[in-house]
């Protein structure tokens, strides 16, 4: 008997079971919180990349205080859906305990960047104005190949915004990724089962989306796979794979002096039994 074909059964069969599941009830409406952290602001190309994205920052909210608050760039190309995918978003973010500043900008894009000045530039200092407000120490947001034209466009619209602030402003930059993988990431974090498993449930509340394409409960999978990609993208080729079964995958630098930097050399694993504020000098 070939006991691998069971064990691919068992996948199979949790990958069905998992898209009948149905999200909870939400713990909390999303509100500035009061904890005496630092902040750490994810800016979403749309409503649920809060989730895909969110193990290093949902991680800095349980273990080290942190707050966290989502930046909803869009709230998705198709107007007719907007209003929905905000209470969406307002649960999935309730859910995970982080805040909320749904911003619901349009065309973010190359296209809008390169040939509509006006519009992309009014959205630029938008984007200054969060960072302004907030004084982030972290900022999360997409890599340049992202493979999506919204995610890409995001980072640009961040990118310029940060060009903008004063050349005394600094804060950490954590890139990610989602439909288009990095080629050169330099960190591995780890999330446990109860983290992946809410970020799953998050990711669940995003229904009319999950509904189009149940990524909800590929999300494990996913997890697991960055592992396998992180172990020599990030570890360097012929390196042994940390021993976690769920990770995300990011590229840490620093923004400073007005200009991106490097802030470690090489790659770096972060397990659970690191203190995630220690990537940033805390």
């Amino acid at each position: 008997m070939n006991l691998f074909r069971k064990f691919v059964s068992e996948h199979a069969r949790l990958f069905r079971d998992g898209k009948k599941l149905r999200p909870g009830a939400r713990k909390k409406s999303p509100r500035r919180s009061n904890r005496p952290g630092p902040t750490a602001l994810i800016f979403s190309p749309h409503p649920d990349d809060e989730c895909i994205v969110g193990g290093l920052a949902l991680r800095l909210l349980r273990e080290a205080g942190w707050n966290v608050v989502n930046v909803a760039v869009t709230l998705g190309g198709k107007k007719a859906r907007r209003a929905q995918r905000l209470r969406e978003l307002q649960n999935a973010c309730g859910f995970l305990d982080f805040d909320l500043i749904p911003l619901g900008l349009e065309k973010i894009n190359p296209i809008t960047r390169r040939e509509n000045r006006g519009r992309w530039l009014a959205a630029v200092e938008q984007i200054k104005g969060v960072l302004e407000a907030n004084k982030p120490r972290v900022i999360f947001f997409p890599h340049e190949r992202d493979g999506h034209s919204t995610h890409v466009g995001a980072h640009f619209l961040v990118l310029d915004a940060l060009k903008k602030m004063p050349r005394s402003f600094e804060c950490f930059v954590v890139e990610t990724e989602f439909w288009g993988q990095m080629t050169e990431p330099n960190l591995l974090v780890e999330s446990g089962v109860e983290d992946t498993g809410d970020l799953v449930a998050a990711l669940a509340c995003h229904v009319g989306e999950m509904r189009r394409n149940p990524y909800h409960a590929r999300l494990p999978a996913c997890m697991m796979d960055n592992v396998r990609r992180g172990a020599e993208l990030v570890g360097g080729q012929g390196g042994a794979a940390p021993d976690f079964a769920f990770g995300t995958i990011y590229r840490l630098r620093k923004w400073s002096r007005g200009r991106l930097t490097d802030v470690t050399k090489g790659g770096r694993f972060l397990s659970r039994s690191k203190n995630p504020a220690s990537l940033f000098g805390i």
